[in-house]
């Protein structure tokens, strides 16, 4: 982003693009702090709501997590989706529909293996 005072004024999704890059290219990596929004606006020369904006957007593909009161922090993409706080709670949904779901396959997978064991090689269940 061009900080000149002539340059024209960022949007809250050139703001969010410039973050998504600096965290693909790991200028902030896992558990990094974003500039504090208001302080980050100033700089920007920008409304709040702009660099607030543009926090929700990279919050809303998972990229970043805000913890009320500390700040916005690049998600560590090996803890589990949706289980940091600060976490979208839609992705804190998405988390736990997607662990009933394992949980039931890997029931479904206990299944099919003792109807397996019972069956056996030839195909028919074993005589009584």
């Amino acid at each position: 982003m061009d900080l000149s005072p002539d340059a024209p004024k960022p949007t809250a999704k050139e703001i969010a693009a410039k973050f998504r890059e600096d965290i693909a290219n790991d200028v902030y990596g896992p558990g990094a702090r974003l500039p504090a929004a208001r302080g980050l606006a100033k700089q920007l020369g920008v409304q709040l709501m702009t660099v607030q904006s543009a926090y929700g957007q990279l919050r809303a593909e998972g990229l970043v997590v805000t913890q009320q009161g500390r700040g916005t922090f690049v998600r560590d993409p090996a803890v589990p989706l949706g289980t940091e706080p600060g976490s979208s709670p839609a992705f804190t949904a998405l988390a736990s529909e997607l662990s009933t779901i394992h949980e039931t396959l890997r029931q479904l997978g206990d299944r099919l293996d003792r109807l397996e064991r019972l069956v056996g090689d030839n195909g028919t269940p074993p005589a009584q």
